[in-house]
């Protein structure tokens, strides 16, 4: 078995647009911190595999994934903030596979650890709408394909990028089978993510947001992990966890403030593994999100990767400067309260 493998994306360059700061860079600069750390040819890197029409069609609308791919083709706008180019839908539909790779290696146990550098990012894609950078919804897939086949019946989906993960909460919203669980900064884009939103229907309290205030910093990333994300991992019991990681709550990224350092990434990570390794067999899958400064990406994916190999690193960006808020002991109290954790 693999301790860990991963997805690199190959011709994501062709997914660009000058100035806007989601750029190849982000992928390149994580691959260079790799190589120089000398895990990158340690690595198993994993091909993509093609998507099943029914996972594809069970995540986004049929009608969407014909207008995008028209979209694309011809370089129009989806929204302000996303772009197109003639060569996005077919790497679109590449870092998606990536994901399914990943995620059915560490499935069979064929690899402890999974770890997919996908670019386009993917968890604000809703079924219908392509928006905050996202094309196709890369994690939701990537579950929906475990799900449908291997008869999967619980699958965890942990989100860390700063944003809320909008697109993954709507997809699964009604749904029982995955729980969706977000900590993000808030008030900040997409603006959903509050935490009276729990789901609906058969999903009703399959959903949780953890939304902190800005200047937060690490201590509350890591009280939201042990006193909250734990606990209900723990009720839910997964048979595999599945992460959305975005590096834009580190304290240098230019679109939040969270105040996050590469090590905390590091150490909430460590958290999840050890839990994967007592009660899921060790299935674990990251996915990359959102995160925007190339040397706070470079060290954070130096960090969860470390992690992920159980080995130790040195952060040699350190910690933010700038004072921190303890409001979001509020926030945890709160939520504690609403979802019963004592």
């Amino acid at each position: 078995m693999e301790e860990l493998v991963l997805f690199y994306p190959d011709r994501h360059e062709l997914h660009f647009e000058r100035g806007h700061p989601e750029r190849p860079e982000r992928v390149e600069a994580i691959r260079n911190a790799l190589e120089d750390s000398g895990l990158w040819e340690s690595l198993e890197k994993m091909p993509p595999i093609e998507i099943p029409k029914k996972v594809l069609q069970a995540v986004h609308d049929e009608s969407y994934l014909e207008e995008i791919s028209s979209a694309s083709k011809n370089g129009l706008r989806p929204d302000m903030d996303t772009y197109l180019t003639p060569y996005s839908w077919e790497l679109a539909l590449n870092s998606a596979g990536g994901a399914l790779a990943v995620s059915e290696a560490v499935w069979k146990r064929e690899a402890n650890r999974g770890y997919a550098l996908c670019r386009p990012p993917g968890h604000h894609a809703t079924p219908d709408q392509a928006m905050g950078f996202c094309i196709l919804n890369n994690i939701s897939i990537a579950t929906e394909n475990i799900l449908q086949k291997f008869g999967a019946k619980r699958i965890a989906i942990i989100d860390l990028d700063v944003h809320h993960g909008n697109g993954t909460q709507d997809i699964f919203w009604e749904r029982s089978d995955v729980l969706f669980i977000s900590v993000h900064q808030s008030p900040l884009y997409p603006g959903t993510g509050s935490a009276k939103e729990i789901g609906a229907g058969d999903g009703e309290g399959f959903t949780i947001n953890i939304p902190l205030p800005p200047y937060s910093g690490n201590e509350a990333r890591l009280h939201a992990m042990e006193e909250i994300i734990l606990p209900k991992l723990s009720e839910f019991k997964p048979e595999m966890i599945m992460v959305s990681v975005g590096f834009d709550a580190h304290w240098k990224d230019p679109l939040a403030q969270q105040l996050t350092s590469a090590d905390n990434y590091g150490k909430l990570i460590s958290l999840l593994s050890k839990y994967t390794d007592q009660y899921t067999g060790g299935r674990l899958a990251i996915f990359l999100e959102g995160g925007y400064d190339l040397h706070a990406g470079a060290a954070c994916s130096l960090a969860i990767t470390n992690a992920l190999l159980g080995k130790a690193w040195k952060d040699t960006l350190g910690e933010s400067q700038n004072p921190e808020t303890n409001e979001w002991r509020t926030v945890l109290n709160h939520i504690k309260v609403q979802w019963g954790i004592n």
